[in-house]
């Protein structure tokens, strides 16, 4: 494996509840990523969750029925994972595996469903790294099953850093590492959240050349920038009517690129 990414789990050791409560903070990205689920999973099955945390999905997935496999690299998000699973009384639904995304030698089925890595590609920083990622689920998907991924855009976070960040721009030399080639300059680790910042005109070709066929890239938060609570707030018609509108301008190419998160669905060719 490329990368040391120890930094990255300890990220997430550090702080799980921080990582549970994201897609609180981030509803609309949560609540798109479910039409995409719902409309491309089997109807029941087996999935493999690579990245899986602290179980918003697993959960939700395994009460429609779904068996589930999670992976994950911090013992932190699994204990969380595991203590949510035992309240909902789904120990039968799911199985736990600590384990690197890269290398998924304990997982030995080979005709999963679906395969989920909704994290860790923004994370690895080498593409070899992400390579071997997809190859790991490739192996274990039957033919025709359906893989789902995340990546940061690289544009797509411009609106939480002038937000959040502002100060950021002052560092110009990383400024121009990100916008050139997507990660920090050096590969700065120990200094929080360390990732990967994708082009939307590599996340096929990346997958292709692993062995799948695309079927769509989405993007899961459209037209909103940085502001997460002008749609959080919404209840009832307006909210569905909104959420109706965002899936349907998820993939307008001119859009695409300035979604925060992006979501890739292939399929498994052979």
């Amino acid at each position: 494996m490329e990368d040391d990414v120890t930094d990255i789990a300890a990220f997430y050791n550090n702080d799980p509840e921080r990582e549970h409560s994201r897609l609180e903070r981030h509803q609309l990205e949560y609540d798109l990523t479910w039409i995409y689920l719902n409309q491309y999973l089997p109807i029941r099955g087996q999935i493999l969750e690579i990245g899986g945390g602290t179980g918003r999905y697993t959960l939700a997935l395994a009460k429609q029925g779904y068996l589930v496999t999670v992976v994950d690299l911090s013992e932190k998000l699994l204990e969380m994972g595991r203590k949510r699973i035992m309240e909902e009384g789904l120990e039968n639904q799911v199985r736990l595996v600590l384990g690197d995304a890269r290398e998924l030698s304990k997982i030995t089925e080979k005709d999963f469903d679906a395969v989920l890595v909704m994290g860790p590609l923004y994370h690895l920083v080498e593409e070899v790294d992400r390579k071997a990622v997809l190859k790991e689920a490739f192996d274990r998907l039957k033919v025709d099953g359906i893989l789902f991924s995340s990546f940061i855009s690289r544009f797509g976070i411009m609106g939480d850093l002038i937000r959040n960040v502002p100060g950021w721009i002052v560092d110009q030399s990383e400024v121009g590492s990100i916008l050139e080639i997507g990660k920090n300059p050096g590969h700065i680790r120990g200094s929080g959240f360390r990732g990967y910042f994708a082009r939307i005109s590599e996340i096929a070709p990346l997958h292709e050349s692993c062995g799948f066929e695309t079927l769509t890239i989405a993007g899961v938060e459209p037209a909103i920038s940085a502001d997460d609570e002008s749609y959080n707030i919404l209840q009832g018609r307006q909210r569905q009517l909104w959420l109706d509108l965002f899936y349907k301008i998820s993939t307008e190419p001119s859009i695409l690129g300035a979604s925060r998160h992006l979501l890739y669905i292939g399929r498994r060719k052979f």
